[in-house]
């Protein structure tokens, strides 16, 4: 069944209102650097290796009052015909078409190359205005010699070093102009984030494009082709998502390159910045013992869950296969009992679109907060005379609770005595009671517990 036949709901890929200046160059040039540099962020992977930078990254500069939006690109090859570096340059393709300005940057450094002739022919095709921006001319030599990249005939030069900043101002004085920037704000919508996480290579990158309708972020049968964490925005049913699409979660002893190693490292500081997680497994292969240490990281983070069993389409079903399916990963993930499981595929877009109705849900139940009249009624019914059982000796009692936050909902159990505390299944029951009583859809529920007078 395709998309458009599961759902009736309104969708959009949501795009910037800044006019859009697009990186492009070589690979290992320092464009990731410079878009780190110009943003102040850090959301692009920088290393020595080349070809770190696969998907295209989008961020905001703000600059003497005046906003653009930056696109960061992956190293061109323009003759290349491996699967990543081909889907590279596919990616950069759809950026330069949505560009007003390109800022092609080259290595001053180097100096001009075969290559970057290949590219400079490339771009006067497009008829867009380039700038070329020279980078690691920190030297005056070295800012002297960036001059050579005037016989290319672009609109300007300028000699720049990404690393320490010199000559950026001058660049961005002259990309305000160019584009004729609108005054900055920093008013944005709100919007749902979701990270969709998961081991490589189980459809996490396709389920992003089929969701937003676009190919968006390269997809290849490569394990790792995603590295960095890639924000993707996204308006349905009157809601606006960002969805960050991460790189595949492999096991410590795993990841040998930098480059893996520092995409886990950003894929987990995306499940803490999410408010939910999509946590995508293999249909065909099942629930692994990796998948439940993903399950861990999100737990650890505070996020919303749910669980997105892929390739279902590829999977040959009877009367029983979906309830025997979803044992299979109740058990595998016990602590997750609270997630909801959605079976989908991001090939035939079967059930995708029902990810975003209950992420939504629960982003609602997640920033929800229980009146106090609520709770001292869910008090006197479930907890002034528990059902659950305390430790014998020297018995707890629980005088009363409050929520101390949301995000993700946290009620703290004040106690008469606590040197050794409330047992755990004390804390599973009310916990459970709170589920019953309240719609914390998809929630992780925490218990903080105090003594009295704390």
């Amino acid at each position: 069944m395709s998309e458009s036949k599961v759902t009736s709901k309104k969708k959009k890929v949501v795009t910037s209102l800044y006019p859009s200046v697009v990186v492009i160059g070589r690979p290992n040039v320092g464009k990731s650097t410079l878009f780190n540099k110009l943003t102040g962020t850090r959301s692009a992977i920088v290393g020595d290796e080349p070809g770190i930078t696969r998907d295209r990254h989008y961020g905001t500069v703000e600059w003497q009052g005046k906003g653009f939006e930056l696109v960061d690109t992956g190293g061109i090859v323009p003759d290349e015909e491996a699967v990543i570096p081909s889907n590279i340059f596919k990616q950069a393709a759809i950026a330069i078409e949505h560009a007003n300005l390109i800022l092609w940057m080259v290595d001053a450094r180097a100096g001009s190359t075969p290559l970057d002739e290949e590219i400079a022919s490339l771009l006067r095709e497009t008829g867009k205005p380039v700038l070329v921006v020279a980078n690691k001319a920190e030297s005056p030599k070295v800012f002297t010699a960036a001059q050579e990249f005037h016989q290319f005939g672009f609109e300007a030069v300028h000699p720049v070093s990404s690393e320490h900043g010199t000559g950026v101002g001058e660049l961005l004085d002259d990309v305000v102009n160019r584009v004729d920037a609108p005054p900055f704000s920093e008013e944005k919508p709100k919007e749902i984030r979701v990270a969709i996480v998961g081991r490589p290579n189980v459809g996490k990158s396709s389920l992003v494009n089929r969701l937003l309708g676009e190919e968006r972020v390269i997809v290849s049968p490569i394990a790792g082709t995603t590295r960095d964490s890639v924000d993707s925005y996204l308006e349905y049913a009157g809601e606006n998502f960002c969805l960050v699409d991460t790189a595949g979660i492999r096991r410590k002893g795993k990841t040998k390159e930098m480059a893996e190693k520092l995409s886990v490292v950003m894929a987990r500081k995306a499940l803490e910045r999410a408010d939910i997680a999509i946590l995508v497994i293999d249909g065909i292969e099942g629930p692994t013992a990796l998948d439940a240490n993903i399950a861990g990281y999100i737990q650890e983070a505070g996020a919303s869950v749910i669980i997105a069993v892929n390739k279902w389409d590829a999977i040959e079903k009877d009367s029983t296969s979906l309830s025997r399916y979803e044992a299979q990963v109740r058990e595998r993930f016990k602590f997750l009992e609270f997630a909801p499981i959605v079976f989908i595929s991001a090939l035939t877009g079967q059930r995708v679109s029902k990810l975003l109705d209950l992420a939504a849900r629960a982003y609602q139940a997640r920033y929800q907060r229980i009146s106090t009249s609520q709770l001292n009624r869910f008090f006197k019914d479930n907890l002034e005379n528990p059902r659950a059982s305390t430790p014998s000796k020297n018995p707890v009692k629980v005088l009363y609770l409050t929520q101390s936050r949301g995000c993700p909902p946290t009620f703290v159990l004040f106690t008469s005595y606590l040197k050794n505390g409330l047992h755990f299944s004390y804390e599973r029951y009310v916990v459970n009671r709170l589920r019953e009583e309240f719609d914390f859809f998809a929630a992780p529920i925490r218990i903080v517990q105090r003594n009295r007078g704390e």
